[in-house]
C-alpha cells in the first residue's frame, strides 16, 4: 500500500459565532461551566460522543448545522457574553497584581513539569504529579500569577487501560493528532514551525517543534520531536510518557530540560513575552534545565562554569516529589558521559562539571550513578517537599549532602499540595453552595457552619445533594462496568446483573489512584471473608469503587490490578466492589464527588502528598486513611478517621495484616454504624456534622490557590530577590563574587577550626531565668570573621548524644588574637526546662547565601 499523506480540514465558523473558537482553544472551558454548558448546548449526543471536547465538537458539527446555530439570537448573544468574560479573565487584574505584597515579585517564572494533567482530552499525564502540575497552571491563572509551563507531548500520552478475560491490565497506545487538540504550533514569521534542537551522541540532531496550549492566562510550552527533520529513533523520543530504555528516558529529559529553556527563549523572541527571572523545576525530570541556563551564560557572556552556575542558582525553585530513593531518575555516569563528554562536550562545560552537578559522592551513594534529584538540589537555591511529613522525610533522605548538620537544618523546607477546586468540585455542588453563602463565606470555610436560619446549608439540602452525586457516580459506574466486561469478551446476554451494580443508598467507599506496590491497593482484601461480609450486609451494605493503573513495567503492581479484579469478580460480591479501568481526569470528576469515603492506606510515610483525598472532602466526602501526606497534618478528629499504623513491624507481611485488622475494625464499629444513623427525616445527623466540620475546615486548606500563593511568598519572591541581588546592572557581577567567595571558603576550611569553648553560668542544674555566657576562641586560617558565623548550638540530647529540637545562637566577633585565631562571645537567658546540651561550630557566611547550610561546611568543637 502507498503511503498515506495525512492533512486536517479545519471547521470554518460563521462570522456570529467565530468567538467559539477561542473558547475551544482557551482551555478554562475545562474548569468553567457555564463555556462547557454552552458547547453541549450545540449538540447534546455529539458532546457526549466527543467525550467532552471543545474542538472535536467543532470539527464536527456539520456546516449547516452551524448556519442554523449562527441563526440563534439567544446562543449568538450567549457566544458573544462568554467570550467577553473571557478577555476579561485574560487581562483584568487578579491577586498577584492587586493583593500580593511580596517583594522582588517576578515578572515572569517558568514551571518545568514532565507531565501535566489538565482535562482528560489532552492525555499527558500518569497520576498524581501530573494532576498536581495542571492544577498549579490552573490555580496560577486564576490568581493572576505571570507563570508560562514547559513540559512534552507524549504522542501517544500515557497508555489507555483496559482488562483481560483473567483481570490482567492490557495496555495501548493510541496516537494523538495534535491538529485536532486544543492546541496551536509555535511558527516563524513565514509561517514556519518554530523548533528547536539538541546535540545527541555520533554528530546526530535531535529537533523539536513547540505546541502551545493556552491554559487560561497561562501559556503551556510542549515540545514534540515527531517531526520530519528527525531520524526514526529521535521522532519516538516524546512517543510516550515514561517508557522506553534508559536512554530514551534520558533524551525525553534532556529535551524537557535543556530543549524547555530554548522553547522559551522561543517563545519570548516570537511573541515579546518577558524572560523568566524564577525556573521552578518540578520534580527531577527537568533538571537539566540548569545546565542549558549554564551554557546559554557562558556561551553569550563568557562567564566561568562556578559564574554561570550560581546565577542559575540564584533563580532556581526545585521541588521533589518522591519519598523513595527508587522513584529518583538515576542514570550510569558512562551515559551521561555519551552526551556530555568527548566530542559532545559543550563549550565551558567539562564532562567533570556536569558529572559532580548529580554525583552521589556521599557516604551510601553510588559514585557510577547520576541522580537527577541531587542535579535539582545542587542546582536550585530553594527547594520543598509537598507535605509537613514529605518535608521531613526529604531531609531525612537527603540528608548525606549535607553531613554536618542535623537532619532538620536540612535546606528542604515543604509546602503542602493543594487541588484546583473549580476543576474537581461537581458543578450541582457549587451551584448549591453559591445559592445559600457568599464568596467570603465560602473562602473562609465559615459558611458551612451556618444554621439554614442563618442562611446557611441545612442538613437535609446537604445530605440529598450527597444522595445525588453518588447516583451520578452509581450510574456512571455500572456504564463503564458493562463496557469493561463487553471489552473483555462476554456477551450483552451474560451482564443483565450489571444494572444492578452498586445501590445509590448504600455506603460508598472510594480508592483510586496509581498502583505502586506502597499504595496497597489489596489491604482491603487481606481477610476476603472479613471484607465480604463488611460488603454483603444486608441491612448496613458497603460498596467499593476502584480505580487505577499500573506502569507497564511494574510487574507486581499489575498483579496487584489483577488479584483485585478476581476478586471483584466474583457473584458473591460483583454487584458491590467494581474495579473501572482507564482511570482518568474524566472518571474521577464523577467518582471524587459520589464516594462518601475516600480510602487511602499507603505504607507510611511513602505517600509524599496525595491530593485524591482533598477534591473528595471539597464535594463533601469524609477522608479514612493512614496518617501519612496531607492526611498527616490535617486530621483533626471530626473531618475524618486515621487508620492506625504498626510502626516497628518490620514483617511487611504483619505489617499489612495488623493495619487491615484496624482498617476492618474503623469500618465496622464506627464509620458503618455512623452513617447508618439516621433521625425520622432519614438524616444522619452525626456524619452530617462531620461533613460540615470537613467542608468548613478542610475547605480552604487544600485549595490549589493556596499553595500557589505560599510558592510565591515562600520561594518565588525571595529567589528572585537572590537573582536580582547577583546580577548586578546585568553583569553577574554578584555572581562572580559569590562563586569567588565559595571558592576562596572551601580552600581555607580545612583550616577552620573551634580550639577552646568557655562558658560561664553552666552547671549540672541551672534554673530558667538564669543566664549564661559563652565565648568561642577559633581559627579561621585565611578566612576573616565576616566570612563565617560562630554558633552556639543547644538542644535536647538524645541517647546517642545528637541534640534534638535546636536553637542556634549566633556568637558576636569579640577580638582579633594571633596567628589567625578570633574570639566570638554571646549570652543567653534560659527559657526552658528537662536535659539540655550545647555544643560550638563555624559554618560560613555570605549575604548571597540561602541559608548557612548552602556549602554544606561546618566546624564543630570536639569534645
Amino acid at each position: 500500500m502507498r503511503a498515506i499523506r495525512r492533512f486536517t480540514v479545519r471547521t470554518v465558523l460563521p462570522e456570529a459565532l467565530a468567538p467559539l473558537d477561542a473558547l475551544a482553544q482557551n482551555l478554562r472551558w475545562s474548569w468553567h461551566t457555564p463555556t462547557r454548558d454552552l458547547f453541549a448546548s450545540l449538540d447534546p449526543q455529539l458532546w457526549e460522543a466527543v467525550h467532552g471536547d471543545p474542538v472535536a465538537l467543532l470539527g464536527s458539527l456539520a456546516p449547516r448545522r452551524l448556519e442554523q446555530l449562527a441563526l440563534d439570537r439567544s446562543l449568538v448573544a450567549q457566544v458573544h457574553e462568554l467570550d467577553a468574560d473571557l478577555q476579561r479573565y485574560l487581562t483584568e487584574p487578579r491577586w498577584y497584581q492587586t493583593s500580593c505584597t511580596a517583594p522582588d515579585k517576578p515578572a515572569a517564572i517558568a514551571y518545568f513539569s514532565a507531565e501535566y494533567g489538565i482535562t482528560a482530552v489532552l492525555p499527558q499525564y500518569s497520576g498524581g504529579l501530573g494532576i498536581l502540575a495542571g492544577d498549579h497552571l490552573k490555580s496560577a491563572s486564576d490568581l493572576g500569577v505571570p507563570i508560562v509551563g514547559v513540559g512534552l507531548l507524549y504522542g501517544a500520552g500515557y497508555f489507555k487501560q483496559s482488562l483481560t478475560r483473567d483481570g490482567w491490565q492490557h495496555e495501548t497506545y493510541p496516537l494523538l493528532d495534535p491538529d485536532n487538540l486544543p492546541l496551536t504550533l509555535l511558527r516563524e514569521a513565514d509561517g514556519t514551525a518554530a523548533r528547536v534542537q539538541l546535540p545527541l551522541p555520533g554528530g546526530r540532531r535531535l529537533y523539536a517543534q513547540v505546541w502551545l496550549a493556552q491554559v487560561g492566562r497561562v501559556p503551556l510550552l510542549l515540545l514534540d520531536s515527531n517531526v520530519s527533520d528527525n531520524d526514526d529513533a529521535a521522532r519516538r523520543v516524546t512517543d510516550r510518557l515514561y517508557g522506553g530504555s534508559p536512554d530514551h528516558r534520558l533524551q525525553q529529559e534532556l529535551l524537557l530540560g535543556m530543549g524547555g529553556v530554548k522553547a522559551l527563549r522561543l517563545y519570548s523572541r516570537l511573541t515579546g513575552a518577558p524572560r523568566p527571572e524564577v525556573y521552578h523545576c518540578n520534580e527531577g525530570h527537568a533538571g537539566f534545565l540548569a545546565v542549558e541556563r549554564i551554557h546559554e551564560l557562558i556561551e553569550a557572556e563568557g562567564l566561568a562554569f562556578e559564574t554561570a552556575l550560581e546565577a542559575v542558582k540564584a533563580g532556581t525553585v526545585f521541588t521533589t516529589h518522591t519519598p523513595v530513593p527508587a522513584g529518583i531518575s538515576r542514570y550510569s555516569a558512562d551515559l551521561i558521559a555519551e552526551y556530555f563528554g568527548g566530542g559532545a562536550e559543550l563549550p565551558g562545560i567539562p564532562l567533570e562539571k556536569v558529572l559532580a552537578l548529580g554525583a552521589e559522592d556521599y557516604e551510601g551513594g553510588n559514585p557510577g550513578v547520576f541522580n537527577m534529584a541531587i542535579l535539582g538540589l545542587r542546582a536550585a537555591k530553594r527547594a520543598n517537599g509537598v507535605a509537613q511529613l514529605h518535608g521531613k522525610v526529604s531531609r531525612e533522605m537527603f540528608h548525606q549532602l549535607w553531613p554536618g548538620f542535623d537532619v532538620s537544618e536540612v535546606p528542604i523546607t515543604s509546602i503542602t499540595n493543594g487541588v484546583h477546586a473549580p476543576t474537581w468540585v461537581d458543578p450541582s455542588f457549587v451551584e448549591l453552595a453559591e445559592r445559600h453563602l457568599t464568596r467570603e463565606q465560602l473562602e473562609s470555610g465559615e459558611g458551612w457552619r451556618l444554621s439554614p436560619e442563618e442562611g446557611g446549608v441545612s442538613d437535609a439540602e446537604l445530605w440529598d445533594m450527597r444522595h445525588r452525586l453518588r447516583g451520578k457516580l452509581v450510574k456512571e459506574a455500572r456504564r463503564r462496568v458493562r463496557k469493561s466486561w463487553l471489552d473483555r469478551g462476554a456477551s450483552p446476554a451474560q451482564l443483565g446483573w450489571t444494572d444492578s451494580v452498586l445501590d445509590p443508598d448504600a455506603l460508598t467507599i472510594g480508592f483510586a489512584r496509581r498502583v505502586p506496590t506502597y499504595k496497597r491497593l489489596t489491604l482491603m482484601l487481606s481477610d476476603p471473608e472479613r471484607f465480604t461480609r463488611l460488603l454483603t450486609d444486608p441491612e448496613r451494605p458497603v460498596q467499593i469503587v476502584v480505580a487505577g493503573k499500573s506502569h507497564p513495567d511494574d510487574e507486581q503492581g499489575v498483579g496487584l490490578i489483577q488479584r483485585l479484579v478476581q476478586f471483584a469478580d466474583q457473584a458473591g460480591v460483583r454487584e458491590r466492589i467494581v474495579f473501572l479501568p482507564n482511570y482518568d481526569i474524566a472518571m474521577a470528576q464523577t467518582l471524587m464527588p459520589g464516594c462518601d469515603v475516600w480510602l487511602n492506606n499507603p505504607l507510611r510515610p511513602l505517600e509524599a502528598s496525595g491530593t485524591s483525598g482533598m477534591k473528595c472532602a471539597l464535594n463533601g466526602a469524609l477522608n479514612l486513611s493512614i496518617l501519612d501526606g496531607w492526611w498527616d497534618e490535617w486530621y483533626d478528629g471530626r473531618n475524618g478517621w486515621a487508620i492506625p499504623t504498626a510502626d516497628g513491624v518490620e514483617d511487611p507481611a504483619a505489617r499489612d495484616q495488623l493495619e487491615a485488622a484496624a482498617l476492618y475494625e474503623i469500618l465496622e464499629s464506627t464509620v458503618v454504624p455512623r452513617f447508618y444513623d439516621r433521625d425520622d427525616d432519614g438524616v444522619p445527623r452525626h456524619w452530617m456534622e462531620m461533613v460540615r466540620h470537613t467542608l468548613a475546615t478542610l475547605g480552604p486548606k487544600v485549595q490549589a490557590t493556596r499553595m500557589v500563593r505560599e510558592y510565591v511568598e515562600r520561594l518565588y519572591s525571595p529567589v528572585a530577590g537572590y537573582a536580582h541581588a547577583l546580577d548586578g546592572p546585568s553583569d553577574h557581577r554578584g555572581a562572580d563574587e559569590l562563586a569567588r567567595w565559595k571558592t576562596r571558603v572551601r580552600q581555607a576550611w580545612p583550616a577552620v577550626r573551634v580550639d577552646h569553648v568557655e562558658a560561664d553560668g553552666v552547671a549540672d542544674v541551672v534554673k530558667v531565668g538564669d543566664r549564661i555566657s559563652m565565648t568561642a576562641y577559633v581559627s579561621l586560617g585565611d578566612l576573616r570573621p565576616e566570612d563565617v558565623e560562630v554558633q552556639a548550638v543547644a538542644g535536647r540530647p538524645d541517647e546517642a548524644d545528637n541534640l534534638r529540637d535546636l536553637i542556634v545562637l549566633p556568637l558576636e566577633p569579640a577580638e582579633a588574637l594571633e596567628g589567625g585565631r578570633y574570639a566570638f562571645r554571646g549570652e543567653r537567658t534560659l527559657d526552658q526546662t528537662g536535659p539540655f546540651g550545647y555544643t560550638v561550630r563555624i559554618v560560613p557566611c555570605h549575604d548571597g547565601l540561602a541559608g548557612y547550610t548552602e556549602l554544606g561546611l561546618a566546624a564543630a568543637a570536639q569534645h
